[in-house]
């Protein structure tokens, strides 16, 4: 009895099996994601870039084509704020009104951001037109830019001139500074001076004081116009029409300006030499 009882205690045997699933594949799958991840975020990019416009494509391209090049400022090349620092943004293949938007906004935050400007700011008038961009120091009842009468200066009105002259040399365009006067004849005590010459006097005044911080090239012409442009037409002896403008001409407009000139003197000496040769045929025949 005793033996059979001592052989009936069996004897308890544990199994333990180890996970084979995570030992066999460990951390391979974050790999995969992560690449998955990666390629998604590409494609995202690659698909918005794709929806940009033909000039902003390019400038991307020319940023990777040769990016310590890029980003030097230059002709062309203007600061735009962005959040975080500034961007370089190259205006030269930006279409006229888009780049003339871009110097606009520059414009009114240089004004709005120089105290010494504090007190003329708001006469300042900064418009896009179908013309180009123009800029005009708008004179008030009180004479803000000019003493009454002359072409001499207020002390701010040659910084002013020079700050406006140092952005608009970022643009690949031309420009022309105007006078104007308003409908009021001129009174001092100068024989033969009239708002034509006053007019004239205030541009050039103008150019001397911007001439310097320009493009070489960049000044297309000096005209003084007396009240022959009244920006009041129903006022036309309100302190507004007395005013200095500066006129950016898109390089556009100036290129078909060109080509339509060119075209015209062809024509014309294709006309004379035409005109010429069937000139002397006659005098052949009379003879």
């Amino acid at each position: 009895m005793k033996g059979g009882g001592g052989d009936g205690q069996r004897p308890i045997i544990v199994i333990r099996r180890r996970g084979g699933h995570e030992g066999h594949h460990g951390g391979a799958w974050k790999v995969a994601y992560a690449d998955f991840v990666t390629a998604m975020m590409a494609f995202f990019i690659v698909m918005w870039i794709m929806g940009m416009s033909p000039e902003v494509k390019s400038a991307i391209s020319g940023y990777f084509q040769d990016p310590t090049g890029f980003g030097k400022q230059g002709p062309g090349g203007l600061l735009i704020g962005a959040q975080g620092g500034e961007k370089k943004v190259q205006l030269i293949e930006l279409p006229a009104k888009e780049r003339f938007a871009i110097a606009k906004r520059e414009l009114e935050k240089k004004l709005n951001a120089s105290p010494e400007f504090g007190k003329v700011k708001d006469s300042v008038d900064i418009t896009v037109t179908d013309d180009g961009l123009r800029v005009e120091l708008l004179e008030g009842e009180q004479s803000l830019f000019f003493e009454l009468g002359s072409a001499e200066m207020k002390p701010q009105t040659a910084d002013l001139l020079r700050m406006i002259a140092k952005e608009l040399a970022k643009l690949p365009d031309r420009l022309a500074i105007e006078g104007h006067t308003d409908s009021v004849g001129y009174s001092g005590s100068r024989p033969n001076y009239s708002n034509w010459e006053l007019s004239a006097d205030r541009a050039n005044a103008a150019r001397r004081a911007m001439i310097a911080d320009l493009r070489e090239g960049q000044l297309s012409a000096v005209r003084g116009l007396a009240d022959t442009q009244l920006r009041d037409p129903e006022h036309p002896r309100s302190p507004s029409n007395r005013r200095v403008s500066i006129l950016v001409e898109p390089k556009e407009l100036m290129k078909a300006s060109s080509v339509s000139v060119d075209a015209k003197t062809a024509a014309n000496l294709g006309g004379r030499s035409s005109s010429g040769e069937s000139g002397g045929a006659t005098s052949g025949a009379g003879e």
